[in-house]
């Protein structure tokens, strides 16, 4: 089901002041698109997009003011429809009265913001991205790691949460633990963060919840972070065929983004932390151009050629 944002919501964030319409808080939001209806100010309305938040600037408003009372406010009737979400009139200006008559008439909300229409605009554009955004929780670890944004998952018990702890200790930052929130932006990148009831908590069998900000201070611990890596834990398969050179790149789907994954199997004796930490750096090396294992296969056929023309 598609997300939305109530204009009311938009009134608490940004300290909007509810000039008209009232009655129309409850409308949704359901696009982070904004339009300055400049074009229908001046009479065009072909292709007037009424579903989107409505911005009127400095421009827009002086505009206005050159029009007869009875043109402004045949403007501001149909301007104002039954999907128009709201009206946000910015530096501080005061709305035309045909607005606030059309909107009263109608419900449309219109708002009153003293910021400056280009930065609102960019304010706006980014909670309206973020609130829209399609999310899913998962069940995993969310912990960053040399700037990596790592997602520990497998199944319960494989020691996902003891091994972030490890990583905390060694100076990484811890995001999420258990439920990881992920939302996918309009460019695909996925972001993570914790649910509020458990952020700031990790989960330790034997010892029970921990704080870690307590515990290492604000440092150990992020708000949210880009996902660029998804590490999944598995017990250790003795029949199994494990990649031991590198060179096969899996990758795993959340949402609409593939990202890549490296399947890490587990048994006593492996210290998961400095595995991890080896990962991320490997991955930061492969992004900027350099792989290993593709180097050492490089090697290794230059080499066997070599021995081949002896």
């Amino acid at each position: 089901m598609a997300r939305k944002v109530k204009v009311s919501e938009l009134v608490e964030q940004f300290q909007l002041d509810v000039v008209a319409g009232g009655g129309g808080l409850r409308r949704q939001i359901g696009t982070d698109d904004l339009y300055r209806p400049g074009l229908e100010v001046a009479g065009y309305f072909t292709y007037y997009p009424a579903e989107r938040v409505q911005i009127l600037g400095r421009t827009e408003l002086a505009f206005l003011e050159t029009l007869t009372q009875d043109v402004r406010r045949e403007r501001m009737d149909r301007l104002c429809t039954d999907v128009t979400p709201c009206f946000i009139v910015t530096r501080g200006q005061n709305p035309p009265v045909e607005l606030i008559e059309a909107a009263e008439r109608r419900q449309v909300p219109v708002l009153r913001s003293a910021i400056a229409t280009t930065t609102l605009q960019s304010r706006l554009t980014n909670f309206l991205e973020k609130r829209l955004a399609p999310k899913v929780t998962i069940h995993g670890v969310l912990v960053d790691v040399y700037g990596v944004g790592m997602l520990i998952t497998g199944g319960s018990g494989i020691g996902k949460s003891e091994t972030a702890l490890e990583l905390v200790k060694r100076g990484h930052r811890l995001v999420a633990d258990d439920a990881v929130e992920i939302w996918q932006t309009a460019d695909n990148l996925l972001y993570g963060t914790a649910p509020e009831l458990i952020r700031h908590l990790l989960e330790i069998r034997g010892l029970g919840i921990l704080n870690i900000m307590t515990l290492f201070g604000a440092g150990a611990i992020r708000t949210s972070k880009q996902i660029t890596l998804v590490v999944r834990l598995e017990a250790w398969q003795q029949d199994k065929q494990y990649d031991r050179l590198g060179l096969d790149e899996e990758t795993t789907r959340i949402l609409d983004t593939e990202v890549p994954m490296i399947t890490v199997p587990v048994r006593p004796g492996r210290n998961l932390a400095v595995i991890l930490e080896a990962a991320a750096m490997n991955f930061r090396l492969k992004r900027m151009g350099y792989n290993a294992a593709l180097q050492f296969t490089n090697r290794l056929t230059e080499t066997i050629e070599d021995e081949d023309a002896e």
